[in-house]
């Protein structure tokens, strides 16, 4: 039987069992995530973190050059959106692929096709090449996501849960500020594909050290005793229909035009009954509880995500910067994201959760807010980059604690039902509220996504100033909503 075989039960659960014997344990309650028990595992899933992270701010820097050889610049949205839209429909498959068969096999798959998806987008001759290639890796991405929330859920005592989530944001600081460095030297000196090629092969160190560990602690169906659930078909069939309709709404926010309004119409149609479906019951009411927490991440997510996508942006356009220049002036972001998190990991703060959320999100609307004041030549650019990180402060605090209450509000067979929740809840705000932000921008003088490319290469200023403040204070009066939802997680 293969080792990869997620029907190998028996034996996985006793292989398990015979590991956890063999600690003492006065010694496994003691122990932190680098202790014994949990180091192989602990640096396995952070190394795949870590590389997602990495290629994350380093395919974003290489994507413009790619778009531009590729003769697609007037698509370059989708490069982006085709990676957010298929994820969507794999976060679903993979929460009830790990609850019905454990985590293991999902996060095999997804790390394969991640790197496939490299591969393809890395050796493709047209745009739509490219674009497929993003695709594919969105099926990796939300696979691996989804998976690695229910290893968490099922290998580490609630006490460690807060700690690790902590170390996956941190695995974000090297890559946010080495990342966009490493793929301007290696697009100028090698080329944009070799962004691409090379990431997949770093990938084997991590896949060699976690997934022995995953599968001695974490394979298998949480109950192994229980009848194995068939999988909910339409929960899939919805999923289809999220991802359909997400990138429907995108390709008409792009568009601007009267026939742009019937694919908008088809993916409301489509998006609507599958957002109720594979949400929690009062997610669109912030219910307290868990509905509160998934709409949370959607909402910090969305909101600063799409404020985020165009700073670097303002700064080439509005203020001359070069674009490493403007990229390097949401370096510092990465660090104090990750401050955040540890702040919020810290077990004497835990009474205070719901206060440091919406300490955060409060955080997180007045770095938006501030943003488009560098519009004003007087303001000088680097308020910027602090505004941007006492956001990311509020974000690390955030993110992290809405995963934190999902695993502890989860039973542990639907850890990963919620998980695809609370992650859909995350991707489905980037791509709305990106097509919010980007119509709005067109609309009032920022040009087409294409136009404004061609203007930022050749050095010029390709938007109206309007058009960004059109973006930003929206996001940050959503952000201020998201306060509001923060004081509602608590179910009491």
């Amino acid at each position: 039987m293969s080792a990869l075989d997620p029907r190998d039960v028996g034996t996985e659960t006793d292989a398990r069992a015979a590991v956890d014997a063999a600690i003492p344990a006065p010694l496994a309650e003691s122990e932190g995530v680098l202790g014994r028990t949990y180091r192989a595992l602990s640096i396995g899933i952070v190394s795949v973190v870590f590389l997602i992270a990495f290629e994350a701010t380093a395919v974003g820097t290489a994507m413009p050059v790619a778009a531009r050889e590729l003769h697609g610049v007037p698509l370059y949205a989708f490069a982006f959106s085709a990676y957010f839209t298929t994820s969507l429909f794999a976060m679903v498959l993979s929460g009830q692929w790990a609850d019905r068969r454990g985590p293991l096999a999902p996060l095999a798959t997804g790390i394969s096709a991640f790197g496939a998806g490299l591969l393809l987008s890395g050796t493709a001759g047209t745009m739509w090449m490219f674009i497929a290639g993003r695709a594919v890796q969105g099926l990796g991405g939300g696979l691996v996501i989804v998976a690695l929330y229910v290893v968490i859920s099922r290998a580490y005592p609630k006490r460690l849960q807060p700690s690790i989530l902590a170390a996956f944001a941190a695995s974000w600081v090297i890559p946010s500020v080495v990342g966009p460095l490493a793929a301007g030297s290696v697009t100028e000196h090698l080329g944009w594909r070799w962004v691409f090629i090379g990431i997949p092969v770093l990938v084997v160190f991590p896949l060699a050290l976690a997934l022995p560990a995953i599968r001695r602690r974490a394979s298998g169906p949480a109950d192994p005793a229980a009848p194995v659930e068939p999988y909910d078909r339409r929960r899939i069939l919805l999923a289809l229909g999220i991802s359909v309709g997400a990138g429907l709404l995108q390709y008409a926010g792009q568009e601007l035009n009267w026939f742009a309004l019937l694919p908008a119409a088809v993916g409301v149609a489509l998006l609507v009954p599958a957002v109720r479906g594979l949400l929690p019951p009062g997610t669109g009411r912030a219910a307290r509880g868990l509905p509160s927490v998934v709409l949370l991440r959607g909402v910090a997510a969305g909101s600063f995500i799409a404020a985020e996508s165009f700073v670097p942006l303002m700064l080439v356009t509005q203020r001359g910067l070069s674009p490493t220049m403007a990229g390097l002036s949401l370096a510092a972001g990465g660090g104090t994201w990750a401050l955040g998190s540890y702040v919020q990991s810290r077990p004497r703060l835990e009474p205070y959760r719901e206060r440091l959320m919406v300490g955060g999100m409060v955080l997180v609307a007045a770095a938006i807010a501030a943003a488009p004041s560098v519009l004003i030549d007087s303001v000088p650019v680097w308020t910027v980059a602090v505004a941007w990180a006492f956001g990311c402060f509020g974000m690390g605090m955030v993110i992290a604690s809405t995963s934190v209450l999902l695993l502890k509000l989860s039973a542990p067979e639907e850890a990963g039902a919620n998980s695809a929740a609370l992650q859909i809840s995350d991707g489905l705000s980037n791509v709305l509220l990106l097509a919010a932000g980007g119509a709005a921008f067109a609309a009032l003088g920022g040009g087409a996504v294409g136009a404004v490319h061609e203007a930022v290469e050749a050095g010029g200023a390709g938007s109206h100033p309007g058009a960004f403040a059109a973006v930003f204070l929206p996001m940050a009066g959503v952000a201020l909503v998201g306060a509001w939802v923060a004081g509602r997680v608590r179910t009491q």
